[in-house]
């Protein structure tokens, strides 16, 4: 179904009807939870920019749309986009069941892993029942690296839990955590690029089990929203085999 098919949307609360003939989409908005450096960050002059934002804009330019950011708590953001406060959420948001019965998601657009995170004189070797005993572990609140640790030490551990990865940073830095549990490339921007440099990874990065790491980041759309779904994972496909995928991710991603 070509995407002109859909029905134009241009104002806040507009809805999406996919399939309206002689119609076009003009413009969507996409959710967003900032700072999340190297996924999605303001510039010093408060621009937005990261990973998800060049990709989502380099998206809706290969499907011939304008994309307006809009910024949303962590907490909020899948039910903004229930509230239709924006059109869908592209937001480092792991693709697994549990959400699927809330969003329909597009086709994974990066793998990341997630990874342990503690200051370089830890005495944590190996992160688990043992180690993490009495130990104070930070995580941000609702994400699937909250389920995991909850589930997996919140026996043994003391579980603190934040909305944002800077405020978890802070007690970091105070001496507040032990140790945090994070989406890699945010642990590795927000503590092991600090300037403090006093910050190392710990243990091996984790993938598994799906249950809770799932099969990605994908966009989250409206159940109902297929046919905007679709045009995504044609334009992410065609983006990957023009060069353009890889350009914006070696951008972030030298390593």
């Amino acid at each position: 179904m070509k995407f002109s098919k859909l029905l134009s949307i241009g104002v806040l609360g507009a809805s999406m009807v996919a399939g309206v003939a002689n119609a076009e989409v003009r413009d969507i908005r996409i959710g967003v939870d900032v700072p999340y450096k190297p996924m999605e960050y303001r510039t010093p002059d408060g621009e937005l920019t990261g990973f998800d934002i060049d990709l989502g804009n380099a998206m809706c330019a290969e499907i011939g749309i304008q994309c307006e950011w809009v910024v949303q708590g962590w907490d909020g953001i899948i039910p903004g986009l229930q509230a239709r406060k924006y059109d869908a959420i592209m937001s480092s948001m792991t693709i697994n069941e549990q959400r699927r019965e809330q969003v329909l998601f597009s086709e994974p657009y990066i793998t990341p892993p997630s990874a342990w995170f503690a200051p370089t004189d830890t005495e944590i070797e190996t992160p688990n029942e043992e180690t993490l005993e009495g130990k104070t572990v930070g995580v941000q609140r609702g994400t699937l690296q909250d389920n995991y640790v909850t589930d997996m030490y919140g026996d043994v551990a003391d579980v603190n839990r934040y909305a944002t990865a800077d405020d978890m940073v802070l007690d970091m830095d105070s001496g507040r955590l032990d140790i945090v549990f994070l989406d890699f490339p945010i642990g590795k921007s927000t503590l092991l690029d600090s300037e403090a440099g006093n910050y190392q990874t710990v243990g091996e990065k984790i993938t598994e089990p799906k249950e809770y790491f799932g099969e990605g980041f994908g966009i989250a759309f409206r159940q109902r929203d297929e046919a905007l779904a679709e045009a995504f994972n044609e334009a992410l496909a065609t983006l990957k085999e023009n060069g353009t995928y890889e350009e914006i991710h070696t951008r972030y991603f030298s390593e």
